[in-house]
């Protein structure tokens, strides 16, 4: 991919005060739960965010999936051609819940996890993001994580959407867990590596080791009183070319300020600063 804009995207988890409303998960059933104005009343839907979107420059897009407000095969449809008609790519289909890895409704979480790869083959998603597991990494659950990765990524078989996990949750807190799944999948499940989601002293250490296979990255900068921290993205960024990333850039923004937009558009003109 070019080093440039195209290597840019959004998630809509930035963009949760323009969208407002949240849709529970239930992970019993394939229902969708009645919408809680979780971060206020919001001023657009999910439907229009593409050609919003657009609008701002923005042309890949990662939906969470608590922002879907139904599965219903219309309203996929009508979503999926507003984003071909907007000329956003469907980046990413983040499935946020479920633990396959838990003891007692692993088995449960996969089978609700396997819906919901569903719902991004519909939606014509370029990938498919699932957390590999919330339980600490002992020797038994990472057995549960890889064989339920393994049964998730054969019921896509043939698809042409992608599965990946995140350096995210117990499971995968450190950079030895993230290559032993990846290592034992084979390929059959990729990376979104995030740079928020880990701290410390070795962070920039651990994040370079992930950084040679990720295929994808949330690329989450700190903002104190509304100002970029410049070091530690820029820090960030280095390590991820440096590994040889090429893929997109997915900016992560949750700051109180500056306005989701502003703050957007801060680290997208700080990225490609860094790409030039």
């Amino acid at each position: 991919m070019a080093q440039s804009a195209d290597r840019i995207a959004v998630s809509t988890w930035s963009l949760h005060r323009l969208l407002g409303t949240t849709y529970p998960h239930d992970l019993d059933s394939a229902d969708i739960g009645p919408g809680e104005d979780t971060y206020g009343e919001g001023s657009e839907s999910l439907l229009g965010l593409p050609s919003v979107l657009a609008n701002h420059g923005y042309h890949r897009l990662e939906i969470v999936s608590f922002h879907m407000r139904s599965l219903d095969a219309v309203y996929l449809a009508e979503l999926r051609d507003q984003l071909k008609v907007s000329g956003v790519t469907l980046q990413t289909l983040l499935i946020d819940a479920g633990d396959i890895t838990d003891p007692v409704n692993g088995a449960r979480d996969t089978a609700w996890i396997s819906g919901w790869v569903e719902v991004a083959n519909e939606l014509g998603a370029e990938n498919a993001r699932i957390i590999a597991g919330k339980q600490p990494p002992t020797p038994d659950a990472i057995d549960r994580s890889v064989t339920a990765l393994r049964q998730l990524a054969d019921r896509n078989a043939g698809s042409s959407v992608r599965l990946v996990t995140e350096n995210w949750f117990p499971l995968l807190s450190s950079p030895q867990v993230v290559h032993e799944v990846l290592d034992r999948l084979e390929g059959r499940v990729g990376l979104l590596a995030d740079l928020g989601n880990w701290t410390g002293e070795d962070k920039y250490e651990a994040l370079a080791s992930i950084f040679r296979r990720a295929e994808l990255c949330h690329a989450k900068a700190s903002f104190v009183s509304g100002q970029l921290d410049e070091a530690d993205y820029g820090a960030c960024i280095a390590l991820a070319e440096d590994a040889g990333y090429t893929g997109p850039y997915t900016l992560i923004f949750d700051a109180d300020h500056p306005s989701e937009w502003a703050g957007l558009s801060l680290e997208r003109d700080f990225i490609l600063s860094r790409l030039e």
